[in-house]
């Protein structure tokens, strides 16, 4: 499948129709990156569908519509925007924790362990009854047999992934009920006045966007609305673990405030914080903040009007809808992993961290939509994205036309120098992937580096 195939199967469930052929330019194509996965594909197909919910935008601002254009290789490179970002003329930092990884058990089945926060990495330990050691990690592991461990360790909350072939996955209960969706929804879910859109400056000016969200799908959600004038407020707890690169890699254009939910004040701060909102964009999988009284009906209510975005690992239907999960250990399940290390000793990923990239911006995309449709015919709307539905779509657009493409050299930061800017940020100098998006009267740009979290009030500017 083509940029342009993929896009219009991009835009179905959105019911906007096929993209403009006189509005819309993608060149270049696959391969691009060291796997047969139509990678180059998907991310030209996810950021031209942003540049057309930007035109659609900018049309009911100003009437207007703008030329949309975006480069195979430049989007291949925006679903791995992590690998280009050196702080003071730095090398980039390993953030898998010391056993997370691949480990082989008894029964010679693979599995990875995503143990990068303590809690995580805690709670595997307890399991396998071991030391925090790698070492010693695979020596407990090879005395067990995966699946029991893999079904042990979900039902402890806990974030690992046995590596299944792509048949093992297409007879699973949960990937029947993933087949069953949609790339993505985008539901009304309640009624409210239109709010026309007046004339401004960019797409998205005077758009609050409330970003609950941790690690790289969700913010890089609402770093794209940044991209096109949104104003951004991340809200994070001070208790939680981060990981500084990703606060810097998806901080782009936003404001950043801690409010403590576990506390009557923090809720009470963050409900009148959705009253002057438009997006609020979560990435707890569900029954997580909805259980606090922040689920899509209870601020259709507090704020009608608003578009609730919701990010999950699994999705909202099926018997894994509410297992934790990451980017890579979807890799594990849905067999994409299994087919990227195909012949060879041990697994490997695909060379991007996809699933979480392209879901960040579908939920950008749906949220674009929705505030569209909110100002011709009112109401709120939820906007619905995991990386398990992106990883079925990835799946689904085919595979690179000619010789096996995993032997492929990675384009680094030597490689792509045109692609890459440098911003002055608290943390110091970044270097790291501009916008690759290119809209024809509001090229996308942020208005504000990347801050440490906590560094703002919580009140909207």
């Amino acid at each position: 499948m083509d940029g342009y195939a993929a896009l219009d199967d991009l835009l179905a469930p959105s019911g906007r129709g096929p993209a403009p052929p006189d509005e819309v330019m993608i060149t270049g194509a696959d391969p691009v990156l060291g796997t047969n996965f139509l990678l180059g594909t998907a991310g030209a197909a996810v950021l031209a569908a942003i540049g057309l919910a930007a035109s659609d935008l900018w049309e009911l601002r100003t009437g207007r519509r703008q030329n949309v254009s975006i480069d195979t290789r430049s989007a291949a490179m925006a679903l791995r925007c992590d690998r280009y970002q050196r702080l003071d003329d730095g090398g980039a930092k390993e953030q898998w924790g010391g056993i997370s990884g691949f480990h082989q058990g008894g029964d010679g089945r693979w599995v990875q362990l995503h143990c990068n926060f303590p809690h995580h990495r805690a709670g595997v330990l307890k399991i396998l009854g071991c030391e925090d050691d790698r070492a010693a990690v695979s020596k407990a592991l090879a005395e067990r047999t995966i699946p029991e461990f893999e079904q042990e360790c979900y039902e402890a909350g806990m974030c690992v992934a046995m590596v299944r072939s792509a048949e093992e996955w297409a007879a699973h209960p949960h990937s029947v009920a993933v087949d069953g969706l949609p790339l993505y929804e985008i539901v009304k879910i309640g009624d409210s006045d239109p709010e026309p859109l007046s004339e401004a400056a960019r797409p998205l000016s005077g758009t609050r966007v409330l970003d609950l969200t941790r690690v790289i799908a969700g913010p890089m959600c609402g770093r794209t609305l940044a991209e096109h004038s949104a104003d951004v407020l991340r809200i994070s707890g001070e208790h939680l673990p981060f990981f500084q690169d990703l606060v810097m890699d998806t901080g782009h254009g936003k404001r950043s405030a801690f409010v403590d939910l576990r506390k009557r004040a923090g809720g009470e701060r963050l409900r009148e914080l959705v009253r002057g909102a438009d997006v609020f964009s979560q990435g707890y999988r569900p029954g997580g903040i909805q259980d606090r009284g922040f689920g899509p009906a209870e601020l259709a209510e507090l704020r009608p009007g608003i578009v609730y975005v919701t990010l999950s690992a699994y999705g909202h239907e099926g018997p894994w809808r509410d297992k934790r999960g990451f980017d890579s250990l979807v890799q594990c399940c849905t067999g994409i992993v299994d087919e990227q290390s195909a012949g060879e000793d041990v697994p490997r990923h695909m060379p991007a961290q996809a699933l979480d990239y392209v879901t960040g911006y579908l939920g950008a995309f749906g949220a674009m939509h929705a505030l569209a449709r909110r100002a011709q015919e009112g109401g709120s709307w939820m906007v619905r994205v995991s990386l398990c539905q992106t990883a079925h779509w990835i799946k689904r657009l085919g595979r690179v036309d000619g010789p096996d493409a995993r032997g492929l050299h990675n384009p680094g930061p030597d490689d792509v120098p045109e692609l890459l800017m440098a911003t002055d940020s608290p943390f110091g100098r970044i270097s790291h992937l501009a916008p690759v998006l290119g809209l024809s009267e509001t090229p996308p740009h942020w208005d504000r580096p990347p801050v440490p979290l906590g560094t703002h009030d919580a009140v909207w500017g």
